[in-house]
């Protein structure tokens, strides 16, 4: 198998792992059981990767983590949206 279809495979099913959260934040209207911090932690260092695959021109590298990163930000935009509410 070609490194860069190895590559993909990996980037395709490490970042539709995020899609069953994003569902369910939607769905449930609820992130309470996310740490917020992690998420952060986590966002930051896929920003990383990215910034890397565009500085080594790496295709699964910059595909995984553009879709990486546009999941974890609804995420942690769903944590602060309905961490607010719950406030209120």
């Amino acid at each position: 198998m070609d490194n860069d279809v190895l590559g993909l495979v990996a980037a395709i099913l490490t970042t539709l792992s995020f899609i069953p959260q994003v569902y369910r934040c939607y769905k449930t209207k609820s992130a309470g059981d996310i740490s917020l911090f992690m998420y952060l932690l986590f966002s930051l260092g896929v920003l990383l990767w990215l910034i890397y695959g565009i500085r080594i021109s790496n295709m699964p590298i910059l595909v995984a983590n553009i879709f990486t990163l546009t999941f974890t930000v609804i995420i942690l935009y769903y944590k602060i949206r309905y961490s607010s509410r719950q406030r209120e």
